[in-house]
């Protein structure tokens, strides 16, 4: 059977599930819970056979991070599948009611998009937390992962799609895809799959725009920021800095480029530099940054580029609006921060950096859909329709329009026998 076969039979399969009740679902996400808990020696086994290739194959140590899956990864996905089990059921909610006429009443209500393709990275735990938003979102899902964690992901996706099958999910409502070549299959599939989700590097998402018709949503990169303003407070700039570029390296709300005003850079830079050398993190700097502290050379490529390492370039900037423009910029619309004690400062930086998040006085990596208590993420989105930023339940959310009348026809407007009267109903 053909990919294209195959997306039909899922499109054909989404109506069902959009259909199904907040409890039948629900229900499904517990028995996934319970079923990765049940197989997890299993799991674990597979994951540390992707990760002895991968090490043969030299692949990168933050790739090494990402596709790591133990005790730890799999409590925080149970977690969030827990967490949305304890969320509302976001579908068949009315948004609009509205009586057009004596016996003609609009409504406005939430459904699933429909067929979701996420073409993923080489992390275990986003088929998990991709699986569990779309089952409790009522959209069916093609899911397809790096190659580097093929076993992980094959025994995950065959989990999670018997325990919800069990459960009474309808068949066919998810998808693998496992080969490599499979993908420009799916980019063809525009008759079967309503939205794609690709998640990896910037060159992989522009592929991925410019080889299909089916809308897509995502980021390419995740080039963030962090300012530190003339009113900043030292002691909160060191740990907000170092938890952003050390905390997660790979992740794309790790922060890349470091910005500090002129009148704070003496003080600043040679106390983040000790701590960031403590850390085994390569500062590179401008001449003015370098007169500061040794450092490595910055070049303007380096405001360009996500390093996904442990790799920070610093930059010293006469004001705010510099940073601004900065990183309005060279920014990828992801998130930015600004350390700052000056509400009205932050508040002027935040209305006027053009990213999905802005920040002030905290790390880029809140931007998480987990933390912002979405349940998790299918990914982190930079457009601004149809969805922007971390990407929940209600990224993955069309709605409908239900019409009630009473024999009522566009005749009797037209002509002026009836008039519209248009009352919003609570």
């Amino acid at each position: 059977m053909t990919i294209e076969e195959q997306a039909g039979l899922v499109k054909l399969a989404s109506p069902k599930l959009a259909g199904t009740t907040g409890e039948l679902r629900d229900q499904a996400l517990l028995a996934v819970a319970k079923a990765l808990m049940d197989n997890k020696d299993a799991i674990f086994d597979a994951n540390r056979q992707d990760m002895e290739q991968a090490e043969k194959d030299g692949i990168a140590a933050p790739v090494l991070k990402r596709l790591k899956f133990d005790e730890g990864k799999l409590r925080d996905v149970i977690n969030g599948i827990h967490d949305l089990v304890q969320m509302p059921d976001p579908l068949f909610q009315t948004k609009l009611a509205r009586e057009l006429d004596e016996g003609l009443t609009l409504y406005r209500e939430t459904c699933p998009i429909g067929v979701i393709g996420v073409i993923f990275e080489a992390r275990p735990d986003a088929l998990v937390q991709i699986s569990a938003l779309c089952i409790k979102s009522g959209n069916c899902v093609i899911l397809k992962g790096g190659s580097e964690a093929t076993k992980s992901n094959k025994i995950l996706f065959d989990t999670i799609y018997a325990a919800v099958r069990e459960a009474g999910l309808p068949e066919n409502c998810m998808l693998q895809l496992e080969a490599r070549s499979e993908i420009n299959e799916l980019l063809t599939c525009q008759s079967s799959v309503d939205l794609l989700i690709p998640r990896g590097s910037n060159a992989f998402v522009q592929y991925i725009m410019s080889h299909t018709n089916i809308p897509v949503m995502g980021h390419a990169d995740g080039i963030c920021h962090i300012y530190v303003d003339k009113d900043a407070d030292i002691g909160k700039a060191i740990p907000i800095i170092l938890d952003a570029k050390t905390q997660y390296v790979s992740a794309c709300n790790t922060v890349e480029t470091l910005l500090v005003h002129k009148d704070i850079a003496k003080e600043l830079v040679p106390k983040l530099a000790q701590a960031l050398k403590e850390k085994h993190v390569e500062l590179r700097g401008t001449k003015e940054i370098q007169a500061l502290v040794d450092c490595v050379p910055a070049t303007e490529k380096d405001d360009d580029t996500e390093y996904l390492d442990y790799i920070l370039s610093a930059k010293i900037v006469e004001s705010v609006d510099e940073a601004i423009d900065h990183i309005n910029r060279h920014g990828s619309h992801h998130t930015d921060s600004i350390v700052t004690e000056n509400k009205e400062t932050a508040l002027h930086f935040m209305r006027m950096v053009d990213s999905a998040g802005v920040y002030q006085n905290c790390s880029t990596r809140f931007a998480d859909g987990y933390r912002y208590g979405f349940g998790a993420e299918v990914g982190i989105s930079t457009s601004k329709l149809h969805a922007r930023g971390p990407v929940g339940l209600e990224g993955l959310l069309s709605y409908k329009y239900k019409l009630f009348g009473d024999g009522h026809i566009v005749d009797d407007y037209a002509q002026g026998r009836k008039k519209f009267h248009f009352v919003d109903l609570p």
